[in-house]
């Protein structure tokens, strides 16, 4: 309790270095990931896909990212175990920031795609583990996540496997593609729209405005929130207009000018992709970089305490920077190497994930982006025939994420001790 008192300032301000940085990783690495499947479908050059993830990445962070950051927290660890010395979780945070932050390092510099989730989560229990006890960790909580880990890839593969089929159903396979895809596609642009203020209304902006700035109902959120969808259904569908039907009578000039409609449809998936991605993932920069500053400032653990603005703020511009410096060096894998994409695919796999990841940031559950794209970029893989997938390829990102987990673990429980000492 005397640590927290006499070196509190100096312990919030290494949570803010170790959380930008634990940030910058996350942008670094997976959001890359996360635009991956624009770039490889060609639907986006790579600095527009920068550009794109820089301005939905820091809005999804910043307005519906406070859910998810709440359980990684206060949700994994059980406050009353460390009641008597709060000054652990303190220094376990700070642990699992750096942790996690040298990884992913260690990873972008390799251009390995890993799971940020997957290593703030092994960070935060190994640390808890060993350095505290098996106790400390609230294992109902730690195996729903786990359990999410294997659910959001399926069910990202279902959902975009779906999507395709109704794709193929609606646009593709009918005499008239072009047509059709002018007909349908403001309809897919409408649900993008209409997901992602949903769960901002419902579930963000509570983290940024007072109960007295924003009191909506399930019906007026829905309402906004359809309102919303169709003012970018309405936009999307003048920027369709723009394109115009090949003159040529060869199939594949009728196809290629389909996917340019399509690929104007991916702008949209693109921005809900890494809207999604922002309101799910800052959690794992700045949920234990929350936790430190509750714990400094109350000298408790077991306090509800609100979720400054500040700590979004700082989680969303470390992501923007990491994907702006390195971003670049991890974003083809996904979208180029599992199986070949094009916009109409594209766009299946980033709906699917987006909606995935939305759904789990709403319900507070962090999931691995890593894992939900891959599964959705499999779902369109297996819609196609498994023969089109680069198996080996998937089997090395399956690795990878097998490693992420221990390597977070090993590492936290390393710094858990050398802060400790330091300190005490």
């Amino acid at each position: 309790m005397e640590v927290l008192a006499e070196q509190g300032h100096l312990l919030i301000v290494l949570a803010c270095i170790f959380g930008f940085f634990m940030a910058w990783g996350v942008g670094a690495n997976d959001v890359a990931n996360a635009m991956g499947t624009s770039v490889g479908a060609k639907a986006l050059t790579m600095k527009q896909a920068i550009l794109i993830a820089m301005i939905f990445e820091f809005l999804g962070a910043y307005l519906a990212g406070g859910e998810v950051t709440s359980t990684i927290r206060k949700g994994i660890i059980d406050p009353a175990i460390l009641s008597d010395s709060p000054q652990l979780l303190a220094y376990g945070m700070l642990a699992s920031l750096l942790a996690a932050g040298i990884w992913l390092l260690i990873a972008s510099v390799m251009g390995w795609p890993v799971s940020t989730t997957h290593t703030i989560v092994g960070a935060i229990i190994g640390f808890a583990v060993a350095g505290i006890g098996p106790d400390a960790v609230k294992w109902s909580k730690v195996w729903q996540i786990f359990a999410s880990w294997v659910i959001s890839p399926l069910l990202a593969g279902l959902i975009s496997y779906m999507l395709y089929k109704s794709v193929r159903k609606l646009i593709l396979d009918s005499p008239d593609p072009f047509d059709r895809a002018q007909t349908w596609i403001p309809f897919y642009m409408f649900a993008v729209g209409f997901l992602i203020s949903m769960v901002t209304l419902v579930k963000g902006l509570k983290y940024v405005l007072s109960d007295n700035d924003l009191n909506l109902g399930f019906a007026e959120c829905s309402l906004w929130a359809g309102v919303i969808g169709l003012i970018i259904a309405f936009f999307g569908r003048s920027l369709l207009h723009r394109v115009h039907r090949s003159s040529s009578p060869d199939p594949e000039n009728q196809a290629a000018t389909v996917e340019k409609i399509f690929a104007i449809l991916m702008v949209f998936t693109a921005c809900s992709m890494a809207f999604a991605h922002g309101s799910n993932d800052v959690a794992n920069a700045v949920g234990p970089l929350a936790a430190v500053v509750g714990v400094v400032q109350s000298g408790a653990i077991a306090v509800k305490t609100m979720m400054p603005g500040w700590i979004l703020l700082l989680g969303a511009i470390g992501i923007v920077i990491g994907l702006a410096t390195y971003g670049y060096r991890v974003m083809a894998t996904i979208g180029k190497n599992i199986t070949h994409l094009t916009p109409s695919r594209g766009f299946a796999a980033e709906l699917a994930a987006a909606t995935t990841v939305v759904l789990a940031s709403a319900t507070g559950i962090p999931v691995s982006t890593t894992h939900t794209l891959v599964g959705a970029v499999l779902g369109i893989g297996c819609a196609r025939g498994i023969s089109t997938m680069n198996l080996r390829l998937v089997g090395s990102i399956v690795t990878s994420w097998v490693v992420t987990l221990p390597a977070g673990a090993l590492l936290s429980i390393l710094f858990f001790h050398a802060l400790r000492k330091l300190f005490e």
